[in-house]
């Protein structure tokens, strides 16, 4: 019996390592690896046609069909055309040449938010990309409860379903969502192919139901003129009606949601066989007929289908609980063209919202391993997709339970997402057309930024609770990153050292005797400085004069970056003091990187020496965390002992 123990307790470990290993195997699917700057031609990756790109963002995007008709009607009731007339007028003019210069600006998926991380650094330029950060989690992760909610309500309402799952929509919602995730735990790499049967099927499906609307329109042609008089009578004459478009198309906003997605995919555009990562023109051209053809299709839609939803569907089918509430078309396709079709129509609509899910969750795993990993404020296991996976499901869970699984209480935190990438979008395209001296460009640029910022404001005021999502949503992923880098702050963050001629002179020369450095922060650096602090160090080590030593000194650049290259500078100083220069994000990491790096390549471990630094430990700890500086000596020390558990082998660390 005493012998099982053991072997249960290896077969649970060995289920473990499994599991650990399946969890973290592979990062982000649908993210590409970037080679970087200097990679040649893109080869790697060839990418798909545009159009086929198109429908892996379509999916996202012509999904909206399947609620904004009925989310328009609500918001403008007789006013829908005209103010999806609006709508489209905003997209062609505003949104669509603002996402084809963020093409041009940002081609590898990142958006506005990389053309705006540039424009600020140090810890504000890290806080305002996580600002946005949230705002692309809303909308991304409404996307899917949205769109699989919407799902669920085509389901329940279908008259074919048994009554028994009218009352189940928060279930039927939970499990579409699990769905979701099972298929990215399984390993989600490219859905192109799906997306493309679907978008085929689910637009051909809403050209049969326009046809049959504007037929039916076309042979009962009061329809038309009793809206029309009504309209006269509610609104008075064409610039009233146009004032109230105006104020009610902030409601309207989900019409934009699919440009965000259009950049997010981009990665996976093919290219020209010369595309470089510095310069994909061919994936660029790709992306900006990606971008108009999309807005072109969904604007044809959109204004159709408000127009015969608006006329042919009585104004209480709209209402929650409504018959036509979340699914206008769909009530359309049943109503015209029998119970069968509508039914066919109703699959193809819960496919496409479902899937949207998955373009969006693919918009997620894309950007956010982009950002949080590289200013170490995720840990090492957000690379990785299924983890990841496991807790957008989750969060995706909590929103539905939130919002009760209903579609109109989703929209608000939906438009807002959206509208405030939109009008980051905009303001980030206007600061490159200023720098880029374009005047026309820049004044286009910024008119369309001020719409669109009338656009958020008014919707924030209108449904506060868009806002409150998404300050959630920014408020979770600023903790998450802080207590994430305050738990990493003591890792190597080096990714390479690499040292100048003179530096390797250095190294060769100390390598023949017992490698003594002095860690010294640069102040004067005149010849009395390197003086007295070689004569100290020897006096509080008891150290005797014929000992050689090599100072080292680090720069500190941008305190909020995380990971790094490190370079170093050798230089004599005064005829007789060798200096090593390097500059880093952090004094301590910089340190224990060269040691590391000095010990691999002679062989021998080196010492350091330190003076103990002045002041509050907890103090000297934010310096640290928050500025790269702080108590070297014993932080220096605890980066060597994570990144080097055998003492016989650790750099030694002497205090003064």
């Amino acid at each position: 019996m005493a012998a099982s123990a053991p072997a249960g307790s290896s077969s649970g470990a060995s289920v473990r390592h499994r599991l650990r290993a399946w969890m973290l195997e592979g990062l982000t699917d649908m993210a590409k690896r970037h080679p970087g700057p200097h990679a040649g031609p893109q080869s790697a990756h060839k990418g798909q046609r545009w159009w086929r790109v198109m429908c892996l963002t379509g999916v996202d995007y012509f999904s909206t069909l399947g609620y904004q008709p009925g989310i328009a009607a609500l918001a403008a009731g007789l006013l829908s055309p005209i103010a999806t007339i609006v709508l489209v007028l905003v997209t062609l003019a505003g949104a669509l040449p603002v996402y084809r210069r963020v093409a041009k600006e940002s081609p590898h998926g990142q958006g506005s938010i990389a053309m705006l991380e540039r424009l600020l650094s140090f810890w504000k330029g890290k806080l305002f990309v996580l600002t946005l950060l949230g705002f692309a989690a809303t909308d991304f992760l409404i996307t899917i409860t949205l769109s699989a909610a919407d799902a669920s309500t085509h389901l329940v309402e279908n008259p074919h379903v048994s009554s028994v799952l009218h009352n189940q929509q928060m279930v039927i919602t939970l499990i579409l969502i699990a769905l979701l995730g099972a298929v990215f735990l399984k390993g989600f790499l490219e859905a192109i192919g799906v997306a493309v049967v679907l978008v085929g099927l689910y637009l051909t499906l809403n050209v049969a139901v326009v046809i049959a609307g504007l037929w039916h329109l076309a042979t009962a042609p009061h329809v038309v003129t009793d809206w029309s008089q009504a309209l006269t009578t509610e609104h008075g004459n064409v610039l009233a009606m146009v004032g109230v478009a105006l104020l009610v198309f902030p409601k309207l906003a989900l019409g934009l949601s699919g440009f965000e997605t259009g950049v997010a995919v981009m990665p996976h555009v093919e290219g020209d066989p010369g595309d470089t990562e510095e310069r994909p023109v061919g994936r660029i051209r790709g992306a900006k007929k990606l971008l108009t053809t999309s807005a072109v299709i969904m604007s044809a839609f959109l204004i159709v289908t408000s127009f015969i939803t608006t006329l042919l569907i009585p104004a209480d089918a709209f209402q929650p609980g409504g018959s036509a509430n979340g699914r206008a078309l769909a009530y359309l396709a049943h109503e015209y063209l029998g119970s069968a079709f509508g039914t066919v129509y109703d699959i193809s609509t819960i496919a496409i919202l479902w899937f949207a899910g998955a373009s969006a969750m693919a918009g997620l795993l894309n950007l956010m391993p982009q950002y949080l990993p590289r200013y170490g404020m995720a840990p090492h296991w957000a690379r990785a997709v299924r983890p990841m996976v496991l807790v957008f499901t989750l969060v995706a869970f909590l929103v539905t339970w939130i919002f009760n699984a209903d579609v109109d209480a989703q929209g608000g935190a939906y438009a807002t997402g959206v509208l405030v990438l939109i009008s980051s979008a905009a303001i980030a395209v206007t600061i490159a057309a200023r720098r880029a001296r374009q005047r026309g460009w820049t004044i286009g640029f910024a008119v369309i930024s001020l719409v669109f910022l009338y656009t958020t404001i008014a919707n924030i005021i209108e449904r506060p609770d868009g806002v409150k999502i998404g300050a959630c949503f920014i408020a979770g992923i600023i903790l998450v990153s802080f207590l994430s880098r305050l738990a990493r702050a003591f890792e190597l963050r080096v990714t390479s050292v690499v040292l100048d001629e003179t530096a390797e002179r250095f190294i060769r020369d100390i390598a023949h005797r017992k490698i003594r450095f002095i860690a010294n922060e640069p102040d004067q650096r005149d010849l009395a400085e390197y003086r007295d602090k070689l004569q100290q160090i020897r006096t509080d080590n008891d150290l005797p004069s014929s000992e050689d030593f090599v100072f080292v000194e680090v720069t500190v650049g941008d305190p909020s970056e995380f990971e790094s290259e490190l370079r170093v500078h050798g230089e004599v100083l005064h005829g007789r003091y060798r200096v090593l220069c390097l500059e880093s994000s952090t004094i301590s990491n910089a340190l224990a990187a060269l040691l590391l790096h000095v010990r691999d390549v002679t062989g021998e471990r080196p010492h350091i020496y330190f003076e103990w630094t002045e002041g509050s430990p907890f103090a000297q700890f934010l310096r640290f965390f928050l500025f790269g500086q702080g108590e070297v000596a014993p932080v220096t020390r605890e980066v060597l002992r994570e990144a080097e558990p055998d003492r016989e082998r650790r750099p030694r660390v002497h205090v003064g």
